[in-house]
């Protein structure tokens, strides 16, 4: 087994990852406890359980998951990962060609509502370190109505909490990073993109020049906070909306757009499969009803 390698900011990281988990969840069980009307308000509110897993190459995480009234089905992963890329795939990681030794640990999340009327979202945000270290992560919401006023008002709202928390570190943050989210969560088999977008960001600490870890650090708490304030506040007001059977024909198959980028393109996906993580985990993003 490799020699774990080691980083200043890796345990803060590390815990501070734990602690954005149990407030998130917190919000989201509260959301179920809310909910006084809709076709599921007679169902139990929901309330996550926890699977530890470990990973024998070194490391490990906890997955949460909970299905509810309110969330059809919501995932809250934790993760310390480590141990040495595959030959094949040490290319395509800063710094791990002059080491294959790597740590990462960090914190993901995707959320289906049961309603049409909430968007579906992801966040995550994570501290990765080879002979190089970073930060990275975003968070992206999608409606399934991409053109309906809530929709775009969701998303505006979405968007806003993203760029006070950009605008706080750096005015250039905003721009940059939500372009680089447009094109990232992009089908290139459909022409089109997953939803209505949000930030993505990667690289932030040795490609920075100027800035030092604390800095990038402190963003990225910021940007999981973003989420805490934004997200829930979106579902709630969504969550006692009536919908139509159509409306939820039209969801289950905007979720299989969802299915088709996680599987296809998705980075988070494609790096945890690599290196050896639980496959439960990596793979709670997918939605637990889609259509084509």
């Amino acid at each position: 087994m490799a020699t774990p390698l080691a980083h200043p900011l890796a345990k803060s990281a590390e815990a501070w990852f734990a602690q954005l988990r149990d407030r998130i969840c917190a919000a989201f069980e509260s959301l179920e406890d809310a909910l006084e009307s809709g076709p599921h308000a007679d169902l139990p509110a929901g309330r996550f359980t926890y699977t530890p897993w470990t990973r024998p190459e070194g490391g490990g995480g906890t997955m949460g998951l909970m299905r509810g009234r309110v969330f059809e089905k919501v995932g809250v992963n934790i993760s310390t990962v480590h141990g040495e890329f595959s030959p094949e795939f040490r290319k395509q990681i800063p710094g791990a060609e002059e080491d294959p030794r790597f740590l990462a640990t960090g914190v993901s999340l995707v959320a289906h509502p049961r309603s049409p009327r909430a968007a579906t979202a992801h966040m995550n945000t994570r501290f990765i370190m080879t002979t190089k270290a970073w930060f990275g992560g975003g968070g992206d919401i999608t409606p399934m109505n991409v053109t309906s006023p809530e929709s775009l008002e969701d998303a505006a709202f979405f968007h806003a909490a993203y760029q006070r928390a950009c605008d706080k570190h750096d005015p250039s943050y905003y721009p940059r990073f939500k372009k680089w989210c447009d094109e990232y969560f992009y089908l290139p088999h459909r022409g089109e993109t997953r939803g209505l977008g949000g930030i993505f960001y990667d690289w932030l600490g040795d490609r920075t020049p100027g800035r030092g870890a604390d800095l990038d650090f402190a963003f990225t708490q910021d940007v999981g906070l973003a989420f805490l304030e934004s997200y829930p506040e979106i579902v709630r007001r969504r969550m006692h909306e009536a919908w139509t059977p159509e409306e939820r024909q039209h969801q289950l198959l905007r979720r299989g757009r969802y299915v088709e980028f996680n599987l296809l393109h998705d980075r988070g996906t494609i790096f945890g499969l690599k290196t050896g993580g639980n496959v439960e985990a990596i793979l709670m993003s997918l939605p637990p009803e889609a259509a084509w």
